[in-house]
């Protein structure tokens, strides 16, 4: 058979982490063929002055609903990216009942950002159970190879309906229901199981979202599965219930491989070291865990229509699902502003630094745009709060603020980039989207990271972005490139790659808003199952109708 693709003259970095070499990557069908010089096809790719790799695999995405208005999984896919986890943080949209279909948008849209008419609009609920959810997907069609955990907080509402974001205790009926649903979905294919202790989850309402009030033994159940099949990861964000140690303990117990988030470097805090030494020391002794980390600081856009940052105190997380007049009714008052100001400023789990939040987007004055909120308070003689109010209350709460609030100590993230034994993760891309966009972090990574700083060597961070997900997440045809292999692969130029400028579209069913990644330097090519989604530095159209991804059911 003759070869129908070959993306000749290029620096092949295959993954493994080991030396890149110069050779030619020859495709027929959906897999590579031949790795070696002087190949020949039917069509040719130039990778001249280019590191040919496997495709990057984004272990951290929240795709989940996304994926069916929006195939191509943008940005991700202009950025590299060839395989995608959703369902994080215990966030999937299946199992979900008919009458629960609303609790689960509401609950989607004050967790992870998402609009909810946008959610309404966009998500065809043509299944119920997982398998039928991933069975739907797979119908619709994605440009990436996917796939999605099943969630803690859709299994626990699917079993104990509205009760599930009230009450700690299920019971052993409902617990035992819950565990045969976990097992269904990892059976059909599922990446695992995924839940959330995080302080910083409030959904419907503003209540907790019903993971966070699950203990140890309940994950425990709900995690049996996975050593009974013998297949998936579990996925967690430790917190109030569950903690840091026991999530390492829990992982002995079951024997697949875990995960956590997030490992971020958070200047003047002990958290990112303390952390460290534990998954270290851990590790040391057997457990398979694996944190994730970022490069990317952890920057927000927010808008006080939907102050995300902010709802984490209580002032403002009684304000969740208010209507906009309602806000301002409340952003109006002496007292309420005065609580407000006071919880900001001492948080346990956020704490407003006026110093370095700044005004990102101002309709009507846009001069103020990168003011920080101290210097816009000195200026108007009032207190932070009273500024950010004021401003947003002139422009229709439109007015948006930019917060750094996490990942912005470079030295510490220089650290764990080079620490083994950590996942690179965190792009959120498919949540929060009108208030960041790090879809981008592979660009990132390989641009400023391994380019400007030198902190990896090339081998070693295209083995992260690929190879070494690909191992603990089991894509045993994934994640390095080899005679064999599915022909996923990504062609970039090291001297100019970069994530580009960040903007905001309105491209989203119901009008939808986000901010994108769309221009990114230096990505030139890029294969998926054999099909080239991305060629000379732009997105192939066709694409979209041919959906070359696979639901990888492990």
């Amino acid at each position: 058979m003759s070869n129908e693709i070959v993306i000749r003259g290029g620096t092949v970095v295959d993954g493994t982490g080991a030396p890149g070499r110069r050779a030619d990557v020859a495709i027929s069908g959906d897999r590579i063929t031949e790795i070696g010089d002087n190949l020949h096809g039917t069509r040719e790719l130039d990778a001249s002055g280019q590191i040919v790799a496997p495709g990057f695999i984004d272990i951290h995405t929240h795709y989940d609903a996304q994926v069916f208005w929006d195939p191509a999984l943008t940005p991700s896919s202009w950025h590299g990216v060839t395989s995608v986890v959703a369902g994080n943080c215990g966030f999937s949209i299946a199992p979900c009942r008919e009458e629960h279909r609303g609790l689960i948008g509401r609950t989607l849209q004050h967790v992870e950002d998402m609009s909810l008419s946008t959610l309404e609009a966009g998500i065809p609920w043509d299944f119920e159970s997982f398998p039928e959810y991933l069975d739907s997907v797979a119908r619709h069609g994605s440009v990436l190879n996917y796939t999605a955990y099943v969630g803690h907080t859709a299994v626990r509402l699917f079993v104990m309906g509205d009760e599930g974001y009230e009450r700690e205790q299920p019971t052993d009926d409902e617990l035992a229901r819950m565990a045969a649903i976990v097992r269904e979905a990892v059976a059909a294919g599922a990446a695992g199981f995924a839940s959330s202790s995080a302080p910083t989850h409030n959904g419907d309402g503003g209540r907790p979202v019903p993971s966070r009030l699950a203990g140890i033994a309940e994950l425990e159940a709900l995690t049996e599965p996975l050593r009974d099949l013998g297949r998936g990861v579990g996925a967690f964000t430790p917190g109030e219930r569950v903690t840091h140690p026991e999530i390492y303990d829990l992982q002995r117990r079951i024997g697949q491989p875990f995960t956590w988030t997030a490992l971020l470097a958070i200047k003047g805090s002990p958290f990112a070291s303390t952390m460290a030494d534990l998954n270290a020391r851990e590790r040391a002794s057997g457990a398979d865990v694996w944190p994730q980390v970022t490069c990317r600081p952890l920057t927000f856009q927010m808008t006080l229509a939907d102050p995300f940052t902010f709802n984490t105190v209580p002032s403002f997380r009684s304000l969740m699902d208010r209507t906009d007049a309602e806000r301002i009714a409340a952003y109006r008052d002496p007292e309420w502003r005065r609580v407000a100001q006071d919880e900001l400023e001492h948080g346990r789990i956020f704490r407003a630094r006026w110093d370095t939040m700044t005004v990102a987007e101002s309709k009507d004055h846009p001069e103020l745009e990168d003011t920080t909120v101290a210097a816009l308070a000195d200026a108007r003689g009032v207190q932070p709060l009273e500024a950010i109010i004021d401003l947003a209350i002139e422009e229709d709460l439109t007015t948006r603020f930019r917060a750094v609030l996490a990942n912005n100590d470079d030295e510490i993230i220089e650290g764990l980039m080079r620490s083994d034994g950590m996942l690179i993760g965190l792009s959120d891309a498919g949540a929060h989207v009108s208030q960041l966009c790090d879809a981008c972090l592979p660009t990132d990574l390989l641009g400023n990271w391994v380019r400007e700083r030198e902190v990896l060597s090339i081998e070693r961070a295209v083995h992260k972005l690929t190879g070494e997900p690909a191992g603990v997440f089991g894509f045993s045809d994934r994640g390095v490139l080899a005679e064999g292999k599915a022909a996923d692969v990504a062609v970039f130029d090291l001297a100019t790659v970069a994530p580009g400028r960040l903007h905001r579209v309105r491209d989203f069913p119901a009008d939808g808003e986000r901010l994108v990644a769309d221009e990114p330097a230096g990505v030139n090519h890029v294969v998926v199952n054999g099909y080239q989604i991305r060629v000379d530095g732009e997105p192939v159209p066709e694409a979209v109708e041919a959906c070359p991804g696979r639901i990888l059911r492990g």
